[in-house]
């Protein structure tokens, strides 16, 4: 019994380290991960990029939207940790939830793909920062009928993967209706 676990630990052990990283917590060292992805994203989401159909409709000034994404596409999981900054009010849209990944390239709209838990206040100031954290594995669900199928129906994170400039990340609000902030994948 004990030699079955010290070679699970060891098995463990040498997955964990030979796996990529998430994100780099400082310049020399990189932090490990149990997770394997196949591709990551990391978007830096603005006001100034927000778009209600082709009309630039700029969100909440001085707002700020880390995105962060790891994406399996053999598993079909994506994996967040999102942080908003200066973002105030309730959230607001018909979807299941008021943040998402779209299908459209910059300067359009699209329907959403994924969507993902609001991030939440870290602290009693709700326009500080909010965070959403974890992964989601598909099918994905959005909420939003288009022809009578959801959005989210038949969707693959491994599309983001293939055209990850055609896929924008967003959060709504009910004072920003179209996008407090938004940001291309790529």
């Amino acid at each position: 019994m004990k030699t079955v676990a010290i070679f699970l630990s060891a098995a463990l052990a040498g997955s964990v380290t030979a796996s990529p990283v998430w994100t780099k917590w400082d310049a020399e060292e990189a932090a490990p991960s149990p997770f394997f992805f196949t591709s990551t994203y990391n978007v830096v989401a603005t006001p100034d990029q927000v778009i209600n159909g082709t009309t630039r409709t700029p969100g909440e000034p001085g707002a700020i939207g880390y995105y962060n994404y790891g994406i399996n596409s053999e598993l079909d999981v994506i994996c967040y940790n999102i942080t908003l900054k200066g973002v105030t009010g309730d959230y607001q849209s018909p979807a299941n939830t008021a943040t998402h990944i779209h299908e459209a390239a910059v300067g359009a709209t699209g329907p959403p793909r994924i969507a993902f838990p609001d991030p939440k206040p870290v602290s009693d100031d709700p326009s500080v920062v909010r965070r959403s954290v974890g992964c989601l594995t598909g099918p994905f669900l959005t909420g939003i009928l288009s022809n009578g199928v959801d959005t989210g129906a038949g969707f693959t994170v491994k599309q983001i993967e293939e055209d990850p400039a055609g896929f924008f990340t967003d959060s709504h609000t009910a004072k920003y209706v179209p996008g407090v902030v938004r940001g291309q994948l790529a």
